[in-house]
């Protein structure tokens, strides 16, 4: 049985920085991270818009936004450093009514909390930032970027292997049990002791902080699997767009709406919208899982959150089942979009806690059960902020009992 002193349970970008992170602030510990894919960031890591958060969105004082703050700024450095392919391009924020625009106010304000650099412009200046873009004013975020988080992965888990720690692929943790000298995690391969253990597990996350720490370790929180769908501008209507295009995210619903975003490689994503997925892993319609929704009706908090946010829900899957509708949520920005404009892109799935009374989860959760310490909430901007938060994850562990 093969014996470290600390087990990173997921290959994803949180699971990978708090890896790296741990072997920088414990130079002498053995470190392993196991992951049941075959490669490292292969479900929300590599499978998102590529945005280098800048803090806009989050309440002042949160872990979310200040882990954020910090983060913009350590992934650039990064990036920077190991020759990731990024930007530093700035977003608009747009209002496209009255409404949108008293909302813009309070993002300001926030901008101005968390100290990232905005400043609310007229249509005229909005129209030299985005030329095709229609707004009575927005939000410019200097701050915000882009990467490919899927590189940002591949690296990180090259920084690892290179500090003698070894990463198990295809590993998938069963269950737990404690020893006097520590935690022996039992998986589909050779177990592994470890003296303490770290949970990344993103879409698994409850699941896996449970094999390991039991009921207690989740009370209350329940993952929630939300299906983002994408779009992608034909190569001949990319100019359309030159950054980061975003709506004014309405109060009422719980995320963000569709978007437009120039990647690193020149390409336009349109999305996501939010429906639910009816597997933890499910990036089609079809896909199912009849173990992940019994799951789901058991726990009352998601009778809670769907009875509030019906409404929400139905206006998403029509959007999803509607190539008009979903155009239409583009052209409220972006007026020239056309439905032949639009192809269909690769979905990703964003991992929610939910709370027993039915509220997402809005900012990181990370709890500690004896040994093992469990990353149970990280949605967005968890990619931004994951040297951020691998840094305090490892400030956590302490090896002396």
């Amino acid at each position: 049985m093969e014996r470290v002193d600390v087990v990173v349970v997921g290959g994803g970008i949180v699971g990978l920085a708090t890896a790296r992170a741990i072997l920088r602030t414990n130079p002498s510990r053995s470190v392993a991270v196991i992951e049941k894919e075959g490669a490292v960031g292969t479900h929300q890591s590599g499978r998102n818009s590529g945005v280098i958060h800048a803090g806009v969105y989050y309440q002042p004082g949160s872990i979310k936004a200040r882990l954020c703050t910090a983060g913009r700024v350590s992934m650039v450095e990064y990036c920077r450093e190991h020759g990731i392919d990024h930007a530093v391009c700035g977003k608009v924020v747009v209002a496209a009514d009255e409404p949108d625009r008293v909302r813009l106010a309070e993002l300001e304000r926030r901008c101005e909390a968390n100290g990232v650099r905005a400043e609310l412009v007229g249509p005229d200046r909005l129209r030299e930032l985005e030329p095709h873009v229609a707004g009575v004013a927005a939000l410019h975020v200097r701050d915000t970027g882009i990467v490919d988080y899927a590189d940002v992965c591949r690296s990180l888990a090259k920084e690892i292997e290179g500090a003698d720690a070894r990463i198990r692929l295809g590993c998938e943790v069963r269950s737990a049990r404690e020893t006097a000298s520590g935690l022996v995690l039992e998986t589909n391969g050779e177990p592994i002791e470890a003296l303490r253990v770290v949970t990344c597990a993103g879409l698994h996350a409850d699941e896996v902080a449970r094999a390991v720490s039991g009921d207690a370790a989740v009370a209350g929180v329940r993952v929630i699997a939300f299906r983002g769908e994408y779009r992608e501008l034909v190569a001949s209507r990319a100019h359309l767009v030159r950054s980061l295009v975003y709506p004014v995210a309405n109060p009422e619903y719980p995320f963000l709406g569709v978007h437009l975003t120039r990647g690193v490689d020149g390409n336009v994503h349109v999305g996501p919208n939010a429906v639910l997925a009816f597997a933890r892993e499910g990036y089609e319609w079809r896909r199912t899982s009849g173990r992940d929704l019994r799951g789901m009706a058991r726990f009352p908090g998601f009778w809670r959150f769907a009875r509030r946010n019906w409404r929400f829900g139905l206006d998403e899957m029509a959007r999803s089942l509607s190539s008009r509708r979903f155009t239409a949520a583009a052209q409220r920005l972006v007026p020239e979009v056309q439905r032949a404009d639009l192809v269909a892109a690769p979905a990703g799935v964003r991992a929610q806690a939910i709370g027993r009374d039915g509220a997402l989860m809005d900012d990181f959760v990370i709890r500690t059960a004896g040994r093992a310490i469990h990353v149970l909430n990280a949605p967005s901007p968890a990619a931004t902020a994951s040297l951020e938060i691998g840094a305090e994850i490892a400030t956590k562990l302490h090896f002396d009992d």
